[in-house]
């Protein structure tokens, strides 16, 4: 096959059938995000590469290795997005949207690339929804987002995701925890991978998120961040699991979860799932965030949901997705004048919101009647001259092959087939998405 009909390595199409669940669980997302008090926005799929490297921080793997870098025509260092957090706060900053007051409240829906090995769950062009917080420092907040992500799990239907917490704590905390993990690891240095080596004297934290089993099984051993947590990274992180508890949500504290970017600070937490073995997403504070991208200080907080192991987890709990109606009524046609009348007729189905088509390939009659069940049309409707002269046409239900005489002119026609449409069978789809 040429090369110019594959997709590059690493990407997937969202063909019309998949394309329609996608719509379905971001509106999900959507919808609960608004239902807190989220808006949208939109950044571009690529920024000045320095605003990465200072917000997602350098001895991550995202930078250190995954980050797709070119220079521009004018010379400038650019990079496509790898995550959302960083844009989203430059763009929060440039366009001043702190003025309204805080909390500032952002959601989007994007794709970012990261150059890795293509696997399960986790692609080159890789599809996120998240949220962004900023202005908020208490700890209900970091419950508000945490709660906004499992109402929007629970709502499309996924039963064993959970939730693993941890806190790591913040510049002054960590002070002391980076000399304990220097001294373990420096005690390891035989074991570790390359990366990790050059990591030890930068952020011996990073280590901890290693992928390389020989690296993973060492710090499994590793001081654990929670016993050296300042009192009011302690007390922040009490809070968040009491909130928690008080509403009813499950979660364990994992001493060993860090996240794989370097700006978060204190609360931390991921969604596991239990059927993939793997995290659909996962999110934290970022409180130093804002100042060092050169804003004032000010707190944030925030997620990260990769949609592309949410539909794998969709799909290994065989969670059912309602039909959405393609075609309600489709027009067969006789003749030239009869195509004309079926263009009349779809525009007031339209206007009123109805999905209907008619044939646009010169097809017979035989071949329309086809394709009108193919394309699993509810109802089908056949004009010739004869229907033109009498102003009345059959609507045929598809499904029972109940036919009724409808009138094919003005608010007759679509009066007539609600009317018909309605004594049909109820095509409503109440699932469990909405």
């Amino acid at each position: 096959m040429e090369l110019i009909t594959r997709a590059p390595k690493g990407t997937v199409d969202l063909v019309p059938g998949t394309s329609e669940k996608w719509q379905l669980v971001e509106e999900v997302f959507r919808s609960e995000a608004e239902l807190n008090g989220f808006a949208e926005i939109r950044t571009p799929v690529f920024e000045h590469t320095e605003l990465f490297l200072r917000g997602v921080g350098d001895t991550t793997d995202v930078v250190e290795k995954q980050m797709y870098t070119f220079e521009d025509k004018g010379g400038r260092s650019i990079t496509l997005r790898p995550e959302g957090t960083a844009g989203a706060v430059r763009a929060m900053l440039e366009n001043g949207l702190y003025n309204a007051g805080y909390p500032v409240k952002l959601y989007y829906n994007t794709s970012c690339y990261r150059y890795e090995k293509p696997q399960a769950g986790r692609l080159r062009e890789l599809h996120q929804f998240g949220v962004e917080m900023f202005g908020a420092a208490e700890p209900v907040a970091d419950v508000q987002v945490i709660a906004l992500a499992l109402s929007a799990f629970k709502r499309l239907g996924l039963e064993d995701v959970g939730l693993q917490l941890n806190s790591i704590g913040c510049p002054e905390c960590r002070k002391e925890y980076h000399k304990a993990l220097k001294e373990y690891f420096t005690a390891h240095k035989e074991e570790l991978c390359d990366t990790c080596l050059s990591r030890l004297e930068r952020n011996p934290m990073r280590i901890l998120d290693c992928k390389s089993p020989e690296c993973q099984a060492v710090a499994k051993g590793a001081p654990k961040i929670t016993d050296y947590l300042c009192e009011d990274c302690r007390a922040h992180f009490q809070k968040v699991q009491d909130y928690l508890t008080a509403m009813g949500v499950e979660f364990e504290v994992d001493p060993g979860l860090v996240r794989g970017l370097d700006y978060y600070t204190r609360t931390v937490f991921e969604f596991p799932s239990k059927s993939l073995g793997f995290a659909l997403g996962g999110g934290g504070r970022y409180d130093g965030l804002v100042e060092e991208i050169g804003g004032k200080p000010t707190p944030g907080l925030g997620f990260g949901l990769g949609l592309d192991r949410i539909m794998m987890a969709l799909e290994a709990q065989q969670v059912e997705f309602p039909q959405l109606p393609k075609c309600e009524m489709y027009i067969a046609t006789m003749g030239e004048e009869a195509q004309k009348k079926a263009f009349l007729l779809l525009d007031e189905l339209h206007r009123c919101g109805i999905p209907a088509d008619t044939d646009l390939c010169g097809r017979g009659l035989k071949a329309q009647m086809k394709y009108a069940g193919k394309i699993g049309a509810k109802f089908t409707m056949v004009l010739g001259d004869n229907e033109l002269q009498e102003g009345k046409a059959e609507m045929k239900n598809m499904k029972t092959g109940e036919k009724r005489k409808i009138a094919i002119s003005g608010e007759d026609f679509i009066n007539d087939y609600v009317t018909v449409s309605t004594e049909a069978e109820d095509f409503s789809q109440d699932g469990i998405f909405f």
